[in-house]
């Protein structure tokens, strides 16, 4: 008998945060929500910068492996989120079909949701931690 597999919101995701043990929370959430099917992390924006960069330079393969979603925290070492996402945005922006551009961080400075709405106004701002409620106006 074969085993129907969930139905998923997504294919992929990327979820982009310095904290393992957060990352290791927000890839259950999005698990138990069948929000996608494959989930990549990275602990570092630099990484991560390099990784979507490589899965360009599979050129029309990589569409269907490319994360739709990024979920972003701000407050990292050396690259913080608003960094990563100004660099994806003038490295990737023509490449490739922009995924949802999702920040997830414990920030509570209006500052902060300030500057992502300068940056992009389809940037969702979210504060940690991650639920299925968040999940499902994503």
């Amino acid at each position: 008998m074969k085993i129907k597999e969930p139905k998923y919101k997504y294919n992929n995701v990327m979820l982009l945060d310095d904290n393992e043990l957060d990352n290791f929370i927000n890839e259950k959430i999005l698990e138990a929500n069948h929000f996608s099917k494959k989930i990549y992390v990275n602990t570092s924006a630099k990484s991560a910068l390099e990784f979507l960069g490589n899965m360009l330079t599979m050129g029309e393969t990589c569409t269907h492996v490319y994360p739709e979603v990024l979920f972003i925290d701000i407050n990292m070492p050396i690259m913080d989120g608003f960094q990563f996402i100004e660099n994806f945005k003038k490295n990737f922006e023509q490449k490739v079909k922009q995924p949802k551009l999702v920040i997830l961080t414990s920030s509570v400075y209006h500052e902060d949701k300030q500057r992502a709405g300068e940056i992009s106004k389809d940037i969702v701002f979210l504060n940690k931690p991650l639920t299925q409620a968040m999940l499902d106006k994503i």
